[in-house]
């Protein structure tokens, strides 16, 4: 009989207040002389540029931190596969020691991104052999025009698998797909063993089986350490018990808090140290102000006439004077990119209608996921667009809508994903615009119509 101790993660999403914690239960399970081995797994979305030090360190103080929970191995997320633009994940794991388990990602010409590998096969000390396999979320909408191909599961799954045939006697996935594909892969794939999983945020506290597959995964932020006991006999799995531990319930140390705390203020000290614009007094606490520069920001980026976005994305109004990186990710913490769609005159109505239908119903709806990371979503801002509701009438630069023209208007890859606009996504021709954020675009914007004085450069 062997026993393994499997530790795992999952959407972390730089959310350090928790970090102290994780780390001393890793660092107490993973000497645990009770058992055979303990290994230790993450499954994407350890970072989230949302968070000051993340976003100046471009994830490497992530990887500094994550380092110290001595894992086993891990996979990427979304956050880190399509939130940071090519060169920044290309340079992401420079300094990781432990290996990035990635099987559908490839870089344009198919070849394996330096920093990652297809599959693993470790060996316990007992010799059996475990076989790790990594998979993240397939959105070629979005990793293409970040110049990835994304590979579907069902297409790497059936190339992975036989090339690793009799090669290993346990076989554990490291995904970033959310619970559904976690549930397709085991009802479709039955030889696995165990999925450690991530993406959607479910919280499994004791697991989920299906078709004899066990699934785990730990909520989100930190908020939950997943434990899991297998037991082998002859070299294979005779049974599996998935628990998680609550980091509230965990002992606090007196220093944690100044540590936490320390990691937010080096975080706005570089993004403070990096000046963006000089903006006039009427920019002074008037959030309408920068709604509207924003708007001209994403349309001249896009290079359309017309944009939209809404006010929930603007956390704080920015402020008149010397405008700075952290301003801006204070503002506009969300890891967004413009999309250029092109909708027939008669679709575009039709958006605008559904703005107008949903208007009163978002303007406090709360909101979670799909890259914000405010609190509601607020209400919607035209350039370019008015509507006179009473006789639906839709004018377009001041002049009604030609049905029968296109047209060509700026938004957030946000919007595309959102339920409430699905013209969008149905008809619209969308082009995501990579590799600036939502807040580089307008700092970009803002740079070039309010510049630095030549002092503060």
């Amino acid at each position: 009989m062997e026993q393994i101790r499997i530790l795992h993660t999952n959407d972390l999403h730089s959310h350090f207040e928790n970090f102290p914690k994780i780390g001393r239960y890793l660092e107490k399970a993973q000497a645990d002389p009770t058992v055979d081995e303990v290994y230790t797994f993450d499954s994407g979305d350890f970072m989230d540029r949302s968070h000051p030090l993340t976003d100046a360190t471009e994830g490497q103080f992530n990887i500094k931190l994550m380092n110290g929970f001595k894992y086993t191995a891990g996979t990427i997320g979304n956050n880190e596969g399509i939130s940071n633009p090519h060169w920044v994940l290309e340079h992401l794991f420079d300094h990781v020691d432990y290996p990035i388990l990635l099987s559908n990602l490839r870089e344009e010409d198919e070849t394996m991104p330096k920093w990652a590998r297809d599959y693993e096969i470790i060996t316990t000390k007992q010799g059996a052999r475990i076989a790790l396999v990594g998979l993240t979320a397939a959105y070629p909408m979005t990793y293409g025009p970040n110049h990835w191909h994304i590979k579907m599961l069902g297409e790497t799954m059936d190339r992975v698998l036989p090339e690793i045939e009799g090669k290993y006697d346990v076989l554990i996935l490291l995904t970033h797909v959310g619970l559904k594909m976690d549930c397709w892969l085991a009802k479709h794939y039955p030889q696995i063993d165990l999925i450690v999983g991530g993406h959607s945020h479910d919280l499994l506290k004791n697991g989920l089986e299906v078709n004899g597959v066990w699934i785990t995964q730990t909520g989100k932020w930190g908020h939950y350490v997943g434990d899991i006991l297998i037991e082998l006999e002859d070299h294979k799995v005779k049974k599996i018990v998935p628990r998680t531990f609550a980091t509230a319930e965990m002992p606090e140390m007196p220093e944690d808090e100044e540590v936490i705390q320390s990691y937010r203020i080096k975080g706005k000290e570089i993004l403070e140290s990096e000046k963006v614009a000089d903006l006039p007094e009427k920019f002074e606490g008037d959030k309408m102000e920068a709604i509207q520069v924003s708007l001209d920001a994403i349309a001249d980026f896009a290079k359309t006439d017309l944009a939209i976005l809404s006010s929930g994305l603007f956390l704080h109004p920015f402020k008149a004077g010397i405008l700075t990186k952290f301003d801006l990710q204070h503002s506009l913490p969300h890891p967004m990119h413009v999309v250029r769609s092109t909708l027939r005159g008669s679709d575009l109505w039709r958006l605008v209608m559904e703005i107008e239908k949903n208007r009163h119903y978002l303007d406090h709806f709360p909101l979670q996921g799909m890259s914000f990371r405010g609190k509601i979503f607020g209400q919607m801002y035209y350039k370019g667009i008015k509507v006179d509701l009473a006789k639906r009438i839709v004018y377009v630069n001041g002049k009604e809508i030609d049905p029968l023209k296109d047209y060509q208007i700026a938004g957030l890859d946000h919007y595309v994903l959102v339920p409430f606009f699905p013209t969008l996504s149905i008809v619209g021709e969308n082009e995501f615009l990579f590799p600036q954020f939502l807040r580089e675009v307008i700092g970009n914007y803002l740079a070039k119509k309010y510049p630095l004085p030549q002092e503060v450069k």
